[in-house]
């Protein structure tokens, strides 16, 4: 017969209320200066602004890398869900096209952890975070097909976002708005009235396992051609 354990003992491995409250403030100033400052931001600065100690800070997330991670897995998931539900929102698929990429653009320029952190998913795959966002391309693709030029792909579209990403990275300071100019002008190169064939891409698809290959096998960049 099990014996059960005293309340006492129940209490103590619970999580307390104000553990509870200290790793929530940690995240959410974390948020706030990843997004202000990227990931090169001091963990001091983080704990200050949460108002906890080092130490508080440290039993939460031993590594500065585990609190990284775990406030770009929360904040990657919220703004490809915002972007997705602009998407949504929008009757017209070509709208819903440009409502996408003008939501995930615009938020991509307001956090320089995801910034930095998407920069580097293609070389240095997150099948999590691309899986996300190729979804969402691949359901606006299928809508605009009819709009679109022949042989585009959900794989184009997402190489697509993750180039004028690397667009808004390299003109957010300078020039800030520039990224809303060359997005218009990569949208006008996907209408259907572009008639010309597209060249061959013989490349794995992006984010997607190829059959019989597992995520620790693949290679992490494709083979060069013979």
């Amino acid at each position: 017969m099990a014996v059960a354990e005293p309340e006492s003992v129940s209490r103590r491995r619970a999580p307390r209320a104000d553990a509870i409250r200290n790793r929530a403030a940690i995240i959410e100033a974390a948020s706030t200066v990843l997004a202000e400052q990227g990931t090169a931001v001091d963990v001091r600065e983080i704990a200050r602004r949460s108002g906890v100690g080092m130490g508080t800070l440290y039993r939460h997330f031993p590594a500065k890398e585990d609190l990284v991670q775990t406030v770009l897995r929360r904040d990657f998931t919220e703004w490809a869900e915002s972007a997705r539900a602009a998407a949504a929102d929008a009757e017209d698929p070509w709208a819903a096209l440009i409502d996408f990429y003008q939501q995930a653009l615009t938020g991509y320029a307001h956090h320089r952890a995801i910034m930095e952190h998407f920069a580097l998913t293609l070389p240095t795959p997150d099948p999590d975070g691309l899986g996300q966002l190729r979804l969402v391309l691949a359901e606006l693709c299928d809508r605009a097909t009819s709009l679109l030029r022949p042989g585009v792909t959900a794989d184009d579209l997402l190489l697509l976002l993750v180039s004028l990403g690397h667009a808004v990275q390299v003109t957010d300071e300078c020039r800030p708005h520039m990224w809303h100019r060359l997005l218009r002008i990569s949208l006008d190169g996907l209408r259907a009235d572009h008639r010309e064939p597209l060249p061959a891409d013989a490349t794995p698809d992006i984010a997607r396992p190829q059959a019989g290959t597992s995520e620790k096998s693949k290679p992490s960049h494709p083979a060069p051609s013979a």
